[in-house]
C-alpha cells in the first residue's frame, strides 16, 4: 500500500526527540509531595504543637534549605537532559533534499519511507535511515563511542528483510556525523537514503529513553534499607503503645497523651537516614573524579564494590589499541612461503593488490579515514589512494596507485568498482576491482580465516569476474566470494598493555573471576590471556566450539584439549524424543559449565556480548564490564558496572568512564565501591542507633513522668549526630584488594543481631545511669505533679543526657569500622578531630559545665565530682562492651 507523506506524517508525527522541563511550581509540589518532606511536615507541626520551637525552627530551615537545594539540582539535571539531544546531536531542524521531489523538507517533518539525499559535504543525520546508493564515511562515536569513522555502503541488491540491527553497515543513524558522501548519482555527489525511523524510534531516540528513564537498581542493600526502616515503623507501634501505657497512668490530657505517642514515631524513623547513607558514595564519587573515573550512576558505585567477575574487550582495553603489520606470507599448493616483513617488497600482483584495494578506508581533504588495522595495511604496501568518477570507463568508488618503485617492471593502479562492507556476522568484506583498460576485473576478500573458508577461500583471496556484470553494477556479493583462490596471510601484531597483567593478577588474587570477551580468534584471544595472566602458564585449555540452532542444523557443542586433544561433540539429531531431551538436558548442563568455567569467549557478536553478561547475571553474579568500542556499549549498558575507556560523548551509555586508556581503573573502582558501601551499612547502623538511643532515653524518661528539653533534642540531632554522620563516611578505601567482599544484606543475622545486642546495651547503660543516680544520697526527686519538658531540669533527666550523649559519641567509633576495606580510622583526619572536639564539648558539660550552658540545656547541676568521673566511667564500659561486640559480629 501507497501512503501519501501528509498521512504518514500524522501516524509518525514530528521528528524531534523533546525532552519536556517541569516548571519550577511543579517540581515544588512534587517535591513537597515527597514522602521525606510529608514526614517532615508532619513532625515540624507535630513539634510546634509541643512547644518544640527551637528544633522546630532548625529543622524548617533545613528543609527550605534542602528543598531549595533539590529544586536547584533536579532543574539543573532537567536542563541538561533537555539538552541531552544536543549534546548527542543538534535537535534544532534544518531543511534536507528530496532527490525524488528535487525539492527540500525541513529535518522535523521527515518520516519513514522518506527517500532523502545526503550531500557530498556530509551532514549531521536527523533519523535513522538505510543507504540505498552510494556511500558514506559516518562518525558515529557521539552515539556508539566509537572514534573510527565508519564506512557505510548501500543494501545489497539481493532483498530480503531488512534489520538495522543486522545490517548496520547499511543503515545511517541519527545522531551521527556523515562526514562525506559520494556515488549516489551519476555525475552528481551525494548519496540517497530512506527513512527508517524518526524521533524516539531512532536508535539515538532510545539512547536519550535510556537515560532518562534507567532500569531500576536491583541491589539488596537499598531493598534491605526499605525493610528496615518498615521495622523501625513497629519498633515505633510499640514504644506508642508502652508510652500510652505509661502516661496513661498520670494526669496526662489525651491531647497530650496523643503529642506524646506521635512524637516516638518521630523519634524511632530518622527523617535524615535516607540523606546519611549516601553520603559514602558523594565521598566515593568525588575521589572517583579525581582519579579520573566519572560516574552518572552515584547508586552503583556501591554496586560495584559487590562484583564478583569482570568481563574484559581484548582489541583496546587489554591490548594496545592499533595494530602493527609483522609481515606477509604468501600461499601456494605448496605450504607457504617465507615472512616478507616489508609488504612493499612483494613483486606487483594479486596479493599486493588485496592489501591495497581490500578495505572501506575514505578520502577527507587529503587525508585516509578508517579502521586503523585497514589504515596500517594500506600504508604498509605504500599505495596512494585516490578518487576519481571515471576509470577506463566505469564509475569507481576509488583508486590505489603504488608508488614508483625501481624494483618493480611497470606500476599498475587499480580501482574498486564494488565493495562489500565487513559484516560482524560473516566476520569478512570483499571489493571488485578493474584495472585502467576495463579489460579484466578481480575480486579479492579478507576476514577471520574459519568464516572466510566456508565460501571455500582464505585470507587474502582472490578471483577474476567477469566483465558485463560490472557495468551494470549487479554483481551480488554471494557470486563474488565463492570459488577464490587462496593469496596469503597478512600477520598483524597487537602488544599488551603494560597495566593489563598487573591488573589481572591483583584481580585473580582477590578471588575474582576475569573473562575476556572479544571478536578476535580464539587461538589469539588465549595467547593474550596467558600474557596477561587470565589463564596459567601450567593451566590446559579445553576449546568448546558453540553451534547454535538453525533451520537446517541443530545446537551442538564440540570440545578437545588445547594441545592436540580427542575432539568431543555433543549434539542433537533426528531421534525418538526420550534421546532428544536427554540430548537437550546434556547441552544446558555443558552450557552451564561453560558459562561457570569459561574464562576467554571469542568470535563474539556484540549482542553475543550483552547476552553473555545477561545469561552469567542470571547465574548471581554481579558483572562488571569494561571495554572501549562501539560493539561493547550493549554489554556495558547490561552489565552491573559497566566501566568505558573510550572518551568520546558515547560513554553516557556507561555508568562509569575512565579517562586512562587501560584497564587499571577497575582495580579503584571495586575498592572504592566496597569503601562506599561498607560506609553505607556503617552509616545505616549508627542512624538506626542513633534513633533507638535517643528512642530508649525517651521511654525511660516517660517512665520517670519526664522527657528531654527541646534545646537537648536539638544538641543531640544537629551538634552530636549531624556532624559526625557528615565525615564519617569521609575515609579513603583500602589500597589492597580483599579476598573477601562486604555484605550487602542489613537484613543478615549478624547485623541484625549485632543491632539489637548494641540497642540491649545501651539501654542498659542508660538504666544503669538512672539507677545510680537514684541511689545517691544526695538524690532529689522531681516535682510529680508535673510532667514531660515542664519539670526540667531534674535529677533523672541529666543522668540519662550525660550517658546518651557519650553514646551517640561512641557508637559513631565502634560502627566505623572497615577492615579490609576501608583505610584505618586515624585516616580520616576530620572525622577524628570532630570525635575529639566532641567527645572534649561533652566531657565539659559532664564534668564542668558552665551556668550559661546548663541553664540553656536545663541540666541539673551535680556538685558530686566522684559522681560525674563515675558517669564517665559508665560510658567507657559501654564503649567497651559495644566495641567487643562490633568486632565478635564482624
Amino acid at each position: 500500500l501507497q501512503f501519501s507523506p501528509s498521512f504518514r506524517r500524522k501516524i509518525y508525527g514530528t521528528n524531534l526527540i523533546n525532552v519536556p522541563v517541569k516548571s519550577f511550581m511543579r517540581l515544588l509540589i512534587e517535591e513537597v509531595l515527597n514522602p521525606f518532606y510529608v514526614f517532615q511536615v508532619f513532625s515540624i507541626a507535630l513539634w510546634l504543637t509541643d512547644s518544640y520551637y527551637y528544633y522546630a525552627a532548625c529543622i524548617v530551615i533545613i528543609s527550605l534549605i534542602s528543598i531549595c537545594v533539590s529544586l536547584y539540582e533536579i532543574r539543573k539535571v532537567s536542563d541538561t537532559r533537555r539538552l541531552l539531544p544536543c549534546l548527542l546531536c543538534s535537535h534544532e531542524s534544518f531543511q534536507i533534499n528530496l532527490p525524488i521531489e528535487e525539492d527540500s523538507l525541513s529535518s522535523v517533518e521527515l518520516v519513514p519511507g522518506d527517500c532523502v539525499l545526503i550531500p557530498q559535504e556530509g551532514l549531521l543525520l536527523p533519523c535513522d535511515a538505510a543507504l540505498l546508493a552510494g556511500e558514506c564515511m559516518v562518525n558515529e562515536s557521539m552515539l556508539t563511542g566509537e572514534s573510527v569513522p565508519v564506512m557505510k555502503t548501500p543494501l545489497p541488491a539481493a532483498g530480503g528483510r531488512y534489520s538495522p540491527e543486522t545490517q548496520r553497515r547499511h543503515t545511517l543513524f541519527c545522531g551521527t556525523q556523515c562526514i562525506q558522501a559520494k556515488g549516489g548519482r551519476p555525475g552528481r555527489g551525494g548519496a540517497i537514503a530512506v527513512v527508517t525511523s524518526t524521533g524516539f524510534f531512532t536508535a539515538k531516540g532510545d539512547l536519550v529513553s535510556s537515560i532518562l528513564y534507567p532500569q531500576p537498581i536491583n541491589f539488596r542493600f537499598y531493598q534491605d534499607a526499605i525493610k528496615f526502616l518498615l521495622f523501625l515503623g513497629g519498633v515505633a507501634l510499640c514504644g506508642t503503645v508502652y508510652s500510652i501505657v505509661i502516661l496513661s497512668r498520670t494526669n496526662t490530657t489525651w491531647w497530650e497523651l496523643v503529642i506524646r505517642a506521635l512524637d516516638i514515631v518521630t523519634i524511632v524513623v530518622p527523617p535524615a537516614l535516607p540523606a546519611a547513607i549516601t553520603t559514602g558514595t558523594i565521598y566515593a564519587q568525588s575521589r572517583l573524579k579525581r582519579e579520573g573515573v566519572f560516574c552518572i550512576s552515584p547508586p552503583r558505585i556501591n554496586i560495584s564494590g559487590k562484583v564478583s567477575l569482570f568481563c574484559f574487550d581484548k582489541t583496546g582495553t587489554l591490548t594496545e589499541e592499533g595494530l602493527d603489520v609483522w609481515g606477509v606470507m604468501e600461499g601456494s599448493g605448496a605450504g607457504f612461503s617465507e615472512l616478507v616483513p616489508d609488504p612493499r617488497l612483494l613483486p606487483q600482483g594479486p596479493m599486493l593488490s588485496a592489501m591495497a584495494c581490500c578495505h572501506s578506508v575514505a578520502l577527507l581533504g587529503g587525508q585516509p579515514l578508517g579502521d586503523p588495522l585497514e589504515l596500517k595495511m594500506i600504508e604498509s604496501t605504500g599505495d596512494d589512494k585516490t578518487l576519481d568518477s571515471d576509470f577506463g570507463g566505469h564509475r569507481v568508488l576509488a583508486v590505489m596507485r603504488p608508488p614508483a618503485c625501481p624494483l618493480q617492471s611497470e606500476s599498475v593502479a587499480v580501482a574498486l568498482v564494488q565493495r562489500f562492507p565487513f559484516s560482524s556476522s560473516l566476520q569478512r568484506m570483499s571489493v571488485v576491482t578493474v584495472n585502467p583498460e576495463g579489460q579484466s576485473s578481480l575480486a579479492f576478500i579478507k576476514g577471520a580465516p574459519e568464516m572466510v573458508l566456508l565460501p571455500k577461500s582464505s585470507i587474502n583471496s582472490s578471483k577474476p569476474v567477469p566483465i558485463a556484470p560490472l557495468v551494470n553494477y549487479h554483481v551480488s556479493r554471494g557470486e563474488v566470494e565463492r570459488d577464490m583462490q587462496f593469496l596469503g596471510l597478512l600477520v598483524m601484531k597487537n602488544l599488551v598493555k603494560p597495566e593489563s597483567a598487573e591488573v589481572i593478577t591483583t584481580l585473580r588474587l582477590a578471588h575474582l573471576r576475569t573473562v575476556m570477551v572479544t571478536g578476535d580468534n580464539v587461538l589469539t584471544a588465549v595467547n593474550v590471556a596467558r600474557t596477561c595472566g587470565m589463564l596459567g602458564s601450567n593451566e590446559r585449555v579445553i576449546f568448546v566450539h558453540a553451534t547454535p540452532q538453525t533451520a537446517q542444523s541443530l545446537p551442538s557443542l564440540r570440545f578437545h584439549l588445547g594441545e592436540g586433544g580427542t575432539e568431543d561433540t555433543a549434539t542433537q539429531s533426528s531421534i525418538d524424543m526420550y534421546t532428544q531431551v536427554c540430548l537437550y538436558l546434556m547441552l544446558g548442563a555443558l552450557c552451564f559449565q561453560v558459562l561457570m568455567r569459561g574464562t576467554v569467549y571469542a568470535r563474539m557478536a556484540p549482542e553475543q556480548k550483552t547476552q553473555l553478561v545477561t545469561e552469567l547475571q542470571k547465574l548471581n553474579y554481579r558483572v562488571g564490564m569494561c571495554g572501549d568500542g562501539a560493539n561493547d556499549c550493549g554489554a556495558l549498558r547490561a552489565a552491573d558496572v559497566g566501566v568505558s575507556l573510550s572518551e568520546a560523548e558515547a560513554s553516557v551509555a556507561s555508568p562509569f568512564t575512565s579517562k586512562s586508556d587501560n584497564i587499571s581503573c577497575v582495580p579503584l573502582l571495586i575498592r572504592e565501591g566496597r569503601c562506599s558501601l561498607v560506609t553505607s551499612f556503617s552509616l545505616f547502623k549508627y542512624m538506626a542507633l542513633y534513633s533507638l538511643i535517643q528512642f530508649s532515653s525517651v521511654l525511660i524518661l516517660y517512665t520517670e513522668k519526664t522527657n528531654l528539653g527541646d534545646l537537648q533534642f536539638l544538641f543531640f540531632d544537629m551538634v552530636l549526630v549531624t556532624l559526625l554522620a557528615i565525615v564519617m563516611g569521609k575515609g579513603g578505601p583500602s589500597t589492597e584488594l580483599h579476598p573477601q567482599r562486604p555484605p550487602a544484606s542489613l537484613l543478615a543475622l549478624p547485623v541484625l543481631a549485632s543491632l539489637t545486642l548494641h540497642t540491649l546495651l545501651l539501654i542498659l547503660g542508660q538504666v544503669s545511669a538512672l539507677l545510680i543516680t537514684t541511689s545517691q544520697d544526695w538524690f532529689v526527686p522531681l516535682n510529680s505533679t508535673m510532667s514531660g519538658a515542664a519539670n526540667l531540669p531534674n535529677l533523672e533527666d541529666t543522668s540519662v543526657f550525660d550517658l546518651s550523649g557519650y553514646q551517640y559519641i561512641i557508637m559513631a567509633v565502634v560502627v566505623t569500622k572497615g577492615y579490609p576495606y576501608k583505610r584505618p580510622l586515624y585516616y580520616n583526619v576530620v572525622f577524628v578531630c570532630v570525635l575529639l572536639v566532641l567527645f572534649a564539648l561533652m566531657s565539659w558539660l559532664v564534668l564542668a559545665p558552665v551556668p550559661f550552658l546548663r541553664k540553656l540545656l536545663k541540666l541539673y547541676y551535680i556538685p558530686d565530682m566522684n559522681f560525674k568521673i563515675l558517669l564517665v566511667a559508665l560510658a567507657a564500659l559501654n564503649f567497651v562492651f559495644c566495641f567487643l561486640l562490633e568486632v565478635m559480629y564482624a
